[in-house]
């Protein structure tokens, strides 16, 4: 594994060790972790618009739902 160095505002880096503590981990578990998210970004998105054009046109509701109907979270 390689080392790097970072600069941040002090009073987020307490914060920041204080949470990691909080949660049972360290800082540097937790950089580790939003590394390899921020690295992985574009193959999710690859891979969720792949899912997307794969399954446009098959899935069928069974009748017209109405805008609300589309629009409900």
């Amino acid at each position: 594994m390689k080392n790097i160095t970072l600069s941040a505002d002090e009073h987020l880096i307490a914060a920041a060790l204080q949470r990691a503590a909080a949660e049972h981990t360290t800082l540097n578990e937790q950089f580790c972790l939003w590394l390899a998210e921020y690295a992985c970004k574009q193959e999710q998105l690859r891979r969720f618009n792949k899912t997307i054009n794969e399954l446009r046109g098959k899935l069928k509701v069974g009748r017209k739902l109405t805008r609300d109907e589309m629009n409900e979270r």
